[in-house]
């Protein structure tokens, strides 16, 4: 079924209809069928994106043209439409969008042009690429990277050492965006994202992780020892550098941080995510609810029962409209407002483990058994709140920008 030109009470252009039909008839022939199949194996679904490289869903260009919309909607609706199909596939074949945003938001023009290209491959041989940011005493804390980077003045080159840990893509991928400290007395400060291509001596895969949601999606360890790379693959460039951390020592404003340069670009992605996990749960205990019948009629008809879809309905489409807002705010002015990017990733987030949970109570025994997807929906959602910013480190943004304190 394609997209009608008024979707869930938006007005949509030809362009932004051709491209959101791509997205949902190849995530419905593709995506949906494959989702319990692929959540089972924990498998890469390789078969699929070598598929979505083919029909160009899943291509630079195609990741150009999703978020060269400035009024966001065909990013934030194409988005949503690919959770909704299923989570786990669609982060991995969407995983390489955090890489890739953090080559476009630190990036120079040249390094994008070189760089974003090989982060997917080609049609006929797609590749996969890595944001590489927490480590084991770095999660929330984003200024306690332990992973060094230190520049060699002779040979221009930089030495890279560290582990970092629940990697997207960790292990597996062609193009590796590592943020490390280039001067630890800066903390987040003195951070820098580099370029670590796949054969780099030293770069090795550590574990494979084994996950409650978002199976299909690989994650894993990477291990820097000794990893030398060219002065050109710094992002931005060692000129910039060295005036930010000139101002950052002059205790001066020095700009936007590496990880969060990132995480500014993907928080309402994130959210968005969480729009489409949330409206899957709400569709199919929707539909439940009116053929299951208890006590001589719809289950939906039961007064409780109507309260949760009533409640479902609304905060999606709320969500949705958060999500669209900040979109058309980032992919206009390249910044968020205000703790825009948190308010929205926490209010979406939590909303998809609500309205997952939710979903399996109305089906009650049956939300708990595998023959119906909404406790694998479930499972997903539980780690909206945790990546890229936990709800908690969103509230205290949130809590810092409404009251003007610093928030620990």
């Amino acid at each position: 079924m394609s997209i009608s030109e008024k979707w869930h009470g938006i007005d949509l252009t030809e362009d932004q209809l051709e491209m959101l039909n791509l997205v949902r008839d190849f995530c419905a022939k593709e995506v949906r069928p494959n989702g319990a199949k692929y959540h089972e194996s924990q498998h890469t679904p390789a078969s699929i994106l070598k598929k979505a490289a083919q029909c160009d869903f899943y291509s630079s260009d195609f990741f150009l043209q999703l978020f060269s919309d400035p009024t966001g909607l065909t990013a934030a609706l194409a988005i949503e439409e690919m959770f909704y199909s299923d989570a786990g596939i669609a982060l991995a074949l969407f995983g390489t969008g955090l890489p890739a945003s953090a080559i476009v938001a630190n990036g120079s023009p040249e390094q994008i042009e070189k760089w974003l290209p090989r982060c997917f491959g080609t049609a006929k041989h797609p590749k996969v690429a890595a944001f590489c940011c927490s480590e084991a005493e770095a999660g929330s804390d984003v200024s306690n990277i332990r992973t060094r980077a230190v520049y060699d003045e002779k040979s221009g080159t930089w030495t890279i050492n560290g582990i970092k840990h629940w990697i997207t893509n960790g292990g597996i991928s062609d193009v590796y965006v590592v943020v490390a400290s280039v001067d630890p007395s800066l903390k987040s400060r003195g951070q820098a994202s580099f370029i670590v291509t796949d054969g780099t001596p030293g770069l090795s895969a550590g574990r494979h992780l084994d996950k409650h949601g978002f199976r299909a999606s690989h994650t894993g360890e990477v291990i820097f020892d000794n990893v030398v790379v060219p002065g050109d693959q710094l992002l931005g460039g060692k000129e910039r550098l060295d005036k930010r951390l000139a101002r950052a020592r002059r205790n001066e404003s020095s700009g936007e941080q590496a990880a969060m340069a990132t995480f500014e670009a993907t928080r309402w992605m994130v959210a968005a995510m969480g729009v489409g996990i949330a409206r899957a749960a709400f569709e199919y205990a929707r539909d439940y609810a009116l053929v299951r019948e208890q006590f001589g009629k719809p289950i939906a008809a039961h007064q409780q029962v109507a309260e949760l879809l009533a409640d479902m309905a609304t905060e999606i489409h709320l969500a949705r409209l958060g999500v669209i807002n900040a979109a058309q705010t980032y992919l206009s002015t390249g910044k968020l407002n205000r703790a825009q990017g948190s308010m929205v990733k926490y209010f979406a987030s939590e909303l998809a483990v609500k309205a997952t949970r939710n979903a399996m109570q109305i089906l009650g025994g049956a939300g708990y058994v595998n023959e119906h997807p909404v406790a694998q929906w479930h499972a997903d959602a539980l780690l909206l709140p945790i990546f890229e910013g936990t709800s908690q480190i969103q509230k205290n943004v949130i809590a810092s920008v409404v009251t003007g304190l610093r928030i620990r």
